[in-house]
């Protein structure tokens, strides 16, 4: 039987192990980051993409799912589909990374204290691609933090607000995740008091 993450793992924040390095190929170059204006065609791409994904790996896929802010209609954001892949077990990349970097990903991301996080990069179109497994309180999380703020405008505002205000500070982009961050767990604590959660 699947196990269904508790309330406690569902909630808790994630601070990365400064100790661990995430980068598989050592940290990627600063890139600017840069936030558009919502682009409607942004769902279109992402059901093209998941076409692509469900071709390659059949049945290792166990669920695929749009997150981040391109799934939120009218919510600025950085031009980059955000997908969170389900397997098995992210451990076992041999079941999905070669077929994966025939269409083009490269895993970038591999980080075994954070739930086994994997993540792939695509760059045309630009994707990040998030490996977990079935278990995963991530996943909840990502959903759930979509969908509220597809129904709380205000927060989607706040969190567009916070957004455009990480990016002069400059760095990679995980710089600009962190500047952001405090916003973020703000808008999220929130959305577990109101769903019961905390």
């Amino acid at each position: 039987m699947e196990r269904v993450p508790t309330r406690h793992e569902i909630t808790r924040h994630h601070d990365p192990d400064p100790v661990e390095s995430p980068w598989v190929d050592g940290p990627p170059p600063d890139e600017p980051v840069a936030i558009v204006a919502p682009d409607p065609r942004w769902p279109a791409r992402y059901r093209r993409l998941a076409e692509q994904i469900r071709a390659a790996l059949g049945p290792v896929v166990l669920d695929l799912d749009h997150v981040g802010s391109t799934s939120v209609p009218g919510l600025a954001a950085k031009d980059v589909i955000d997908i969170d892949l389900t397997v098995g077990d992210p451990r076992d990349e041999s079941a999905y990374v070669p077929a994966l970097q025939n269409l083009g990903y490269r895993l970038t991301v591999r980080e075994p204290g954070w739930h086994q996080h994997r993540c792939l990069r695509l760059d045309v179109p630009r994707a990040n691609l998030h490996v977990f497994g079935p278990d995963c309180p991530e996943v909840v999380r990502h959903r759930m933090f979509r969908d509220w703020l597809r129904s709380h405008p205000d927060d989607r505002e706040s969190y567009e607000n916070a957004k455009r205000a990480a990016v002069p500070g400059g760095g990679h982009v995980m710089d600009y995740n962190a500047r952001k961050q405090p916003v973020i767990r703000e808008i999220y604590d929130r959305m577990f008091r109101a769903e019961g959660l905390l």
